[in-house]
């Protein structure tokens, strides 16, 4: 009897070990590339997964003509399904850094997956955005851009300091980005 189950115990060791050999090696290998009809043909490069990520994407533009710029980001977002706002802020913007520190942590992508921001900065670009119509008093600014890139009215400015500047930013987020005046 200790001898029938010395072998069954090394028969099921035995099949374990098999079995753990064999997946080590299955899933070392690469799955097989798909084919027939679905399959994408070498030419055409599939989807970036930047492209697919949802929530809030925060631009940072270059140089040069704001309202050029901003034209040019609003299609190329728009090309991959999203709704773009300029954003001007400050880094000694208590709001701003609160904002900003929520977008990097992915705490408002639930609420805006499909939300993509031209970040400018209330000193830095000053004059450009002035001449882009994207100035105001108060920081921080969003602005729905028009479709030559210039600021429509169609914006917010300012909020609340401390913990309560997120749901602020996000309820007044939601009704400007709701707005269908501009």
């Amino acid at each position: 009897m200790v001898r029938s189950a010395e072998d069954a115990l090394r028969r099921a060791l035995g099949v374990a070990l098999a079995a753990l050999v064999a997946c080590t090696v299955a899933c070392d290998k690469k799955d097989p590339e798909p084919s027939g009809p679905a399959a994408p043909s070498p030419q055409t490069p599939g989807p970036s997964p930047l492209v697919l990520a949802p929530g809030v994407r925060m631009i940072k533009p270059e140089g040069g003509d704001a309202a050029d710029i901003v034209k040019r980001q609003v299609a190329r977002e728009k090309a991959d399904g999203r709704t773009t706002l300029v954003y001007v802020g400050a880094t000694w913007c208590e709001p701003c850094q609160r904002f900003h520190e929520a977008a990097k942590k992915g705490e408002l992508d639930a609420e805006f997956p499909k939300l993509s921001i031209i970040e400018f900065d209330a000193d830095h670009d000053r004059d450009r955005i002035a001449a882009a119509g994207y100035a105001s008093e108060y920081i921080p600014l969003f602005v729905k851009p028009g479709p030559d890139g210039r600021g429509s009215k169609a914006r917010f400015s300012g909020s609340v300091k401390g913990p309560y500047a997120i749901p602020d930013l996000t309820k007044k987020l939601k009704a400007l980005l709701a707005d269908e005046s501009s």
